[in-house]
């Protein structure tokens, strides 16, 4: 369905000014531009690398609730740290591709590196303290990738189908979430120490991904140094940063100072509000348990509703992302997630239930997730567009390792019902709030 064109996949395409990007739209009558190799092959890698993790995440709260014994409060200190220590070294591993030559694809591989070798990990730490350093170590490795690897696919496209490219990536991606949980399933049938067997198999299917990015994966930047950009301006209309120069790498003062123009500053307060109140996947798979008494066996199984509705939906969102406006699509995807917590909260018990809850749950995320990287990618120089996704990726991943311990907490001392209503009240409040400060850059391309 997408074929690559000469242009998005040469490396220089890949690199030039945001300003160069936006004059590669097509124009009249012709093609529409078609998604990138860079992208089809960060998305493979993705795939892959989403099957070995999705394994491990699938049967990971049954592991440590059921098969350790641990409370929702030590299960939230866990997951707070799966899901959200990455934010500590995000800002590190966008600084660091942004200032080596072709530093994107390299400092994307040591993290999946890192990640790939913590599975086999897994299979000597017991107690709460050697796995959430497994845990750390596994999400420091996803801190480093993410923002090099979104930065690629970013300065891999233009900006009329940045929502498209992302959500194609995002789709391959969650191609592998819905591997992942399957191969988790059969593993744990067809085997007797089921868990160990998922933690070895998990770590080879990794060490794949990371040698196709290693094979497959251009480096870009090699060879190839900024060129002068047209006269027209990027689009932030804030104080524009020296842009780095060969013989000046960007620096860590110049990343952060991307805050002072006011429509990153205010998709980065966005996100990191909204992520407050977004109770962990894990969580909502552990509610859903419980209301309708779902046997351990078939726990593994859960999460690929979410990742079917969100492979289903990624494209399509985001193609209209690129249409009406990607900040409408990215508060509408959070209302999604609100309706799956209200469902939560009711006392409905149907055989349709967990089908509603992650279909609005696998919306949530094909609405938010890609898209709101294409809304950051807007204004942000290319030379420091993995810095700048960085911050927001920061902020995001901090308040949600908050909002995993806040409910955790919560859950053990009042209750799944009190934490999970009063997570839906401050999503609305957050929703609200965002929407209001709709963040210029984020209008249709």
């Amino acid at each position: 369905m997408y074929v690559a064109d000469s242009r998005a996949g040469t490396p220089g395409a890949a690199h030039a000014p945001a300003s160069a990007e936006g004059a590669a739209r097509p124009g009249p009558g012709r093609r529409r531009a078609a998604i990138a190799p860079t992208v089809l092959a960060l998305g493979t890698v993705s795939l892959i690398t989403d099957v070995s993790s999705e394994m491990v995440t699938a049967v990971l709260p049954l592991y440590l609730v059921t098969g350790l014994g641990l409370s929702p409060l030590g299960f939230g200190l866990l997951d707070g740290v799966y899901n959200g220590f990455s934010a500590l070294v995000r800002l590190a591993g966008g600084h660091l591709a942004d200032r080596g030559r072709g530093g994107h694809k390299w400092v994307a591989g040591l993290g999946y590196g890192i990640s790939a070798l913590c599975k086999p990990l897994l299979l000597l730490a017991h107690g709460l303290t050697p796995i959430g350093l497994v845990l750390a170590a596994d999400r420091t490795g996803k801190g480093l990738r993410t923002a090099p690897r979104d930065a690629l696919i970013s300065l891999s496209s233009t900006p009329a189908t940045r929502g498209r490219a992302f959500g194609v990536h995002r789709a391959m991606d969650t191609a592998g979430a819905l591997l992942g949980p399957l191969a988790a399933f059969w593993i744990l049938r067809a085997t007797v120490d089921g868990y160990d067997a998922v933690f070895t198999v998990s770590f080879c299917v990794a060490a794949v991904g990371v040698l196709v990015l290693i094979l497959f994966v251009p480096s870009g930047r090699d060879g190839h140094p900024p060129t002068k950009p047209p006269h027209k301006t990027p689009t932030l209309s804030r104080p524009t940063l020296p842009r780095p120069t060969p013989s000046r790498p960007p620096t860590l003062r110049a990343a952060l100072a991307l805050l002072h123009h006011r429509d990153l500053r205010r998709i980065t307060l966005c996100a990191l509000l909204l992520g407050l109140a977004t109770v962990s996947d894990s969580f909502v798979y552990l509610l859903l348990q419980r209301r309708l008494g779902v046997p351990d066996r078939w726990f593994a199984l859960l999460p690929l509703g979410t990742a079917a509705a969100f492979l289903l939906l990624a494209v399509p969102l985001g193609r209209l992302a690129d249409r009406v406006g990607r900040w409408t699509v990215f508060v509408a995807g959070h209302g999604a997630l609100l309706l799956a917590y209200a469902l939560l909260l009711t006392s409905w018990h149907g055989t349709a239930l967990p089908y509603a809850v992650l279909l609005l749950h696998g919306t949530f995320y094909a609405a938010t997730d890609g898209v709101l990287m294409a809304a950051a990618s807007e204004g942000v120089p290319p030379e420091l567009r993995s810095s700048g996704l960085a911050l927001v990726q920061t902020g995001q991943a901090t308040t949600r390792f908050v909002c995993s311990l806040a409910f955790g907490a919560a859950w053990t001392l009042w209750g799944d019902r009190t934490a999970l209503t009063a997570s839906a009240l401050t999503l609305a409040a957050c929703a609200v709030l965002s929407f209001s400060l709709r963040p210029k850059g984020t209008a249709p391309a």
